[in-house]
């Protein structure tokens, strides 16, 4: 293990834990709103927002994994070293980091089942801007129309129309956060 995976993990882990659960239950209950999240500095290419993600919400028992851009040795130390989370296949994952290309196919991550819809694969998508712009958003946490700047449309309307099944969405970017859950409708640009 390199020494750099012993950096850039909380220094107070339990306020800024919290602070980062807010904030991403915030943005999971108000689908295109931008929250700042900032409190992790993980390896490159991982944002500072995915990385605080990580910290947040995998432990030793959600296994994580890597897309292409974030298969690295220093990111798999980083997150083994903070949260014990094992990374595996995206067959086998609770959690995905990495850019929108390197997470496809979709179609390989779990769903869930109508028994347990719960367990399926929440997807960190990294991009290079979030901006309240683009793809219209409507549904539970909404109040008209929402509007976020998507990689794609098709997928995350094939997504929607899973539900009460389905994937769900962080979109990250430097230092902020973005939420997109099975629940929201999407539509044109």
């Amino acid at each position: 293990m390199q020494t750099d995976a012993l950096q850039g993990g909380f220094t107070d882990a339990p306020v800024q834990a919290a602070q980062a659960f807010r904030a991403a239950m915030n943005a999971m209950a108000r689908p295109g709103r931008i929250e700042p999240m900032d409190s992790a500095q993980p390896p490159a290419p991982m944002s500072p927002a995915a990385g605080t993600l990580i910290l947040t919400l995998c432990d030793p028992e959600t296994p994580v994994f890597l897309g292409d851009t974030h298969d690295t040795p220093a990111i798999r130390d980083w997150i083994t070293f903070h949260t014990g989370a094992p990374i595996v296949s995206a067959e086998n994952a609770m959690f995905a980091v990495g850019e929108w290309s390197s997470l496809q196919p979709l179609e390989r991550f779990a769903i869930g089942t109508p028994e347990y819809p719960d367990r399926s694969a929440t997807l960190i998508v990294e991009t290079e801007g979030l901006r309240p712009e683009g793809a219209r958003l409507s549904g539970p946490g909404i109040k008209a129309v929402a509007q976020l700047s998507l990689p794609d449309l098709a997928p995350f309307q094939r997504n929607a129309a899973l539900f009460p099944l389905g994937l769900d969405f962080f979109f990250t970017s430097d230092c902020q956060v973005a939420a997109l859950p099975r629940s929201t409708k999407v539509e044109g640009f």
